[in-house]
């Protein structure tokens, strides 16, 4: 038994809180168990120099602890693990958007993390996709954008070996001593309207990226791949997720 009572397939319990402030385009507050995030998307009407001239948009990421977030106090620094992680999540986040149907401005989605009990990274990319959502379909709402630039659903979850058994969905207690610790984001299962809502969630995912570490034992093929069908499956039900939140377009703003 999973120190929660979970299955070894079962996903804590997720949510998606919509427009969790409002100064920004696109809000999200996430909820994984008791890691929670805070995801914001801001857009800026114009892109760095260096892409300039190119008709083509660009989304990156920044991710950060804020200090109350775990029992020790997190220094406010940008650590060479705080820059791994906002790489993920902006690699992930434009593996899925139509840099030419954004044009030429510029989108930051910031993760913020308000408490952390593992799989802040996972989290960060699932909430950072409905932020992103929802401030790009605003700019459509405005008329500045054509077509939603988002092309699939995107989603992503820890997966580990526990005690010799591969489980989904991480909190700390088990991060901490997992044997093998992996992080999966997968893309697909869906395809776009033309207001950029998800149509249909079906089967079909693809891999982004996958980061696996065996932490003092290996692990073999066949522990890969009953990992990599967890991951799926678990993103599999966070897109019908995302799907039933998205359902109904943001609330237009001027």
């Amino acid at each position: 038994m999973r120190p929660d009572g979970r299955q070894d397939d079962q996903l804590r319990p997720v949510s998606f809180q919509r427009d969790f402030t409002t100064m920004s385009a696109g809000s999200c507050l996430v909820s994984f168990g008791d890691t929670r995030v805070l995801c914001t998307a801001s857009i800026d009407e114009d892109v760095p120099r260096w892409m300039s001239g190119k008709g083509k948009g660009w989304v990156t990421a920044e991710y950060s602890m804020l200090p109350g977030s775990s029992p020790e106090r997190v220094r406010r620094k940008t650590s060479g693990r705080t820059q791994e992680i906002q790489r993920l999540i902006g690699r992930s986040l434009r593996s899925v958007t139509d840099m030419k149907a954004l044009g030429e401005r510029q989108v930051t989605v910031d993760c913020d993390v308000l408490q952390a009990d593992g799989g802040t990274r996972t989290a960060s990319i699932c909430g950072g996709y409905v932020a992103l959502h929802d401030a790009l379909t605003r700019s459509m709402q405005q008329g500045k954008i054509d077509t939603h630039p988002l092309t699939e659903p995107l989603a992503a979850i820890s997966v580990g070996i526990v005690g010799g058994v591969p489980v989904l969905d991480l909190p700390y207690i088990e991060d901490s001593k997992a044997e093998t610790d992996m992080n999966v984001v997968m893309s697909g299962g869906g395809v776009m309207s033309g207001g950029g809502v998800m149509s249909g969630v079906g089967d079909l995912l693809n891999f982004v990226e996958v980061q696996g570490t065996a932490e003092g034992q290996t692990f073999s093929r066949d522990e890969l791949n009953a990992l990599l069908d967890l991951a799926g499956k678990g993103i599999a039900e966070i897109i019908a997720l995302q799907h039933s939140t998205l359902a109904d377009p943001p609330a237009p703003r001027g």
